[in-house]
């Protein structure tokens, strides 16, 4: 197929960013198109630490900018979506081999400040002793503090990123390839490619805006024939999960000698997610593993703060990211910013915005700026509007997502209690569309092990654009992890064959 059509803005690459400027732009009434070449959040955007942060090791490089715009963002996304997202405390003890304790109590001081936190609670000190949150760390540290932030399910707020520009009118392509995009009469002709079918098709825009992650250089050079005074430096974040082995809602930090911190974070109920390493990666992106010794680097860390001590084959699975920073210029992987930039080239009359670094974080508040970017194009689009505006999902009362999953069990008393929480973590007032008409787990179909029902598989499939076995168990819900091997196998199995009647 061969079109021609024209929109108003194009859009290169479906991680958080991506997801996040499609939204905001469809929402202010321009018309998008927004394409990947995998899933949406395949790369780095489902293989983060999960957290919604300031960040208060950013503290440290004096990062001040970012960790108060990453403070505000949190109470926002928070507010948008207490379905994925929910606040978390955080126990750090304190080593005196490393940062002095007047430090570490400024810089949470500061954390509980700097970005005028009103919903959750501050920092406290720990006797690890007496207080119960001490009672899996080892003897000698006797000291600690406790402090709040967020977490996230990554992949999750990508996808309802995506899904609420849907809604507003943006196309979403997903396993499709953006094979050339060309300078023509003031504007861009660009090819896409479907991976899957091989079809062709051709369309017409005003600005391209590149959100290709590790990969926004090539997006730069090879499809867009351009160059960019700006590049993104590759810096490879692995993490490890864990059986949990401790007791308690509550994440664990801990700092290690070479100045690196790690979290401890309860996973998926009954196990831990522990991470990040920060090492240079020079290899391609879509090819990055956990190596044998980033491994054992994460099992030391927790080893020498904790009495239960992990081994290898307590590893259930690792999983690593490529995270696409802004070269400023540091030589340290933990110095360089976390922050975004923009490389705006109006060349020709043709717009190419290029999107440099960012964090999870701050998506929503990236968005808002690279539409302002590119606002002087668009004089007639609405303004700002994403700040009080819910993703899908989100339309919770007050927020509060406890209340409306004890309303939700109430509605639904033949839902298992983990399958309710199942299904409001990750699809919160729209849980309904999953449910349907059912009144007994036999109406949710197909039963493939754990919480995953085929009335789930069915939606993500007709909604969610899922179209592999991995983009269900991996990305939409982590019922892989829950999951036998001969679950997911048989899983594989039916969706391959279902797939192949429906084509």
């Amino acid at each position: 197929m061969n079109e021609s059509r024209m929109v108003d803005l194009f859009i290169i690459g479906g991680g958080i960013n991506g997801a996040g400027i499609a939204r905001d732009a469809a929402g202010r009434g321009l018309s998008v198109i927004l394409c990947e070449k995998d899933d949406l959040a395949q790369g780095t955007s489902s293989r983060s630490g999960k957290l919604v942060h300031g960040g208060l090791r950013y503290l440290e490089y004096y990062e001040f900018r970012l960790v108060r715009e990453a403070l505000i963002e949190r109470e926002v996304l928070l507010n948008s979506a207490s379905h994925i997202i929910w606040p978390m405390r955080f126990v750090l003890p304190h080593s005196p081999d490393d940062r002095p304790a007047w430090l570490v109590r400024l810089g949470l001081f500061l954390y509980d400040h700097l970005g005028g936190r009103k919903k959750l609670p501050g920092t406290r000190s720990l006797d690890l002793r007496r207080d119960p949150e001490g009672a899996p760390i080892m003897d000698q540290y006797t000291k600690g503090f406790e402090y709040s932030d967020c977490w996230v399910d990554d992949a999750r707020l990508v996808v309802l990123n995506a899904v609420a520009a849907a809604e507003k009118g943006a196309e979403i392509l997903t396993r499709t390839a953006c094979t050339s995009a060309r300078r023509e009469n003031g504007g861009w002709t660009i090819q896409m490619r479907n991976e899957w079918t091989g079809e062709t098709r051709t369309v017409r825009a005003r600005v391209v805006v590149n959100a290709g992650g590790p990969w926004v250089n090539d997006i730069v050079g090879r499809v867009a024939g351009s160059n960019s005074r700006r590049n993104v430096r590759l810096v490879k974040g692995s993490h490890i999960i864990v059986p949990k082995f401790w007791e308690g809602r509550h994440a664990y930090l801990v700092q290690n000698h070479d100045k690196r911190v790690i979290f401890i974070n309860p996973y998926e109920g009954d196990k831990a997610l522990i991470g990040t390493t920060d090492i240079p990666y020079d290899g391609a992106p879509e090819e990055v593993r956990a190596d044998e010794s980033e491994i054992e680097y994460l099992l030391a860390v927790v080893n020498r703060y904790f009495k239960e001590k992990l081994r290898r084959e307590d590893v259930l699975e690792t999983f690593s990211g490529v995270r696409p920073l802004f070269d400023d210029g540091q030589g340290n992987p933990s110095a360089v910013t976390r922050d975004y930039t923009f490389d705006l080239d109006e060349t020709d009359g043709a717009p190419l915005l290029s999107v440099f670094g960012g964090k999870i974080t701050t998506f929503r508040k990236l968005s808002e700026h690279a539409i302002e970017k590119i606002a002087k194009f668009f004089p007639a689009m609405g303004g700002n509007w994403t700040r009080g505006a819910t993703l899908p999902g989100g339309e919770i009362e007050n927020a509060d997502f406890i209340q409306f999953a004890e309303d939700l069990r109430r509605a639904h008393p033949w839902m298992p209690r983990p399958l309710v929480h199942h299904y409001g973590r990750l699809y919160g007032a729209r849980v309904g569309k999953i449910i349907g008409s059912a009144t007994s787990l036999a109406g949710l179909g197909r039963h493939f092990g754990a919480d995953l029902y085929e009335a789930e598989v069915r939606y993500l499939i007709a909604h969610e654009w899922a179209m592999t076995p991995d983009d269900i168990l991996r990305r939409r819900t982590k019922q892989g992890l829950h999951l036998s091997e001969g679950e997911r196998s048989a899983f594989a199995a039916w969706f391959e064959a279902d797939r192949a009647k429906s084509a």
